[in-house]
């Protein structure tokens, strides 16, 4: 993979930040988006959610490091409040950072990728929407990322680009607050394997579906520890 470019949104911590981490050593040359600085070959700052500075933001990573040929988006903004609670704002910020930040990243890519033939895109989702659980919009907008990896991935394989998901549980990050109740030990109890994932883990998934799964298409890989089965 020496010398390809990949863009990592979410880069600057958590999960975005393993699996840029992981494709920088592997020789990718990364680009990260992120509100904050982010480690790698070209540091972005972008909101996600803004799809024009988004765009931008892929020009001046192709502009500077060469065709896009992996994007990988891991931004995320979670919030685990009761569905009674959840406000209009709060309902549509979720959506725009998880649905609307692949959308954007994914339409400012996608040209050139089928001009030249090939590429990937990998999204992160969350195993909540495969299962549910606290925090409705959260679930809903990461199991809108699983829609339309699925539809993007039947239409874009054809012609050399492949669309696929990853769908991680619970995961050792900042995300997870010190009282989350993911962290509780009752909860890490139900888990098969009695922990939480690592990012590290998320980032070798990632990782297969860049360069040995080149067989995988419009699927959605779930390491979540068992949490669904």
């Amino acid at each position: 993979m020496t010398g390809k470019v990949a863009v990592v949104t979410g880069a600057a911590s958590g999960i975005g930040a393993s699996v840029a981490g992981r494709l920088a050593d592997e020789g990718w040359l990364v680009a990260g988006l992120d509100r904050n600085p982010s480690a790698g070959a070209l540091s972005l700052a972008v909101d996600v959610a803004d799809a024009p500075a988004v765009a931008e933001a892929m020009r001046r990573a192709e502009d500077e490091l060469g065709p896009v040929e992996a994007l990988v988006t891991c931004a995320g903004h979670y919030e685990t409040t009761p569905f009674a609670d959840i406000t209009p704002e709060a309902w549509h910020r979720m959506l725009r950072v998880h649905l609307g930040g692949l959308m954007g990243a994914a339409r400012a890519v996608l040209p050139g990728m089928l001009a030249r033939g090939h590429g990937d895109i990998v999204a992160i989702s969350s195993e909540l929407a495969i299962g549910g659980g606290a925090g409705a919009h959260y679930a809903a907008a990461k199991g809108a990322i699983i829609g339309l990896v699925r539809s993007l991935a039947a239409e874009a394989a054809p012609r050399g680009v492949r669309v696929n998901a990853v769908a991680p549980g619970p995961t050792d990050t900042p995300l997870l607050a010190a009282d989350s109740p993911w962290r509780a030990p009752d909860y890490l109890a139900t888990l098969p394997t009695r922990r939480l994932a690592r990012p590290g883990e998320i980032a070798a998934t990632v990782s297969f579906l860049l360069t040995e799964g080149t067989f995988v298409v419009g699927e959605v890989l779930s390491p979540n520890s068992g949490a669904v089965i």
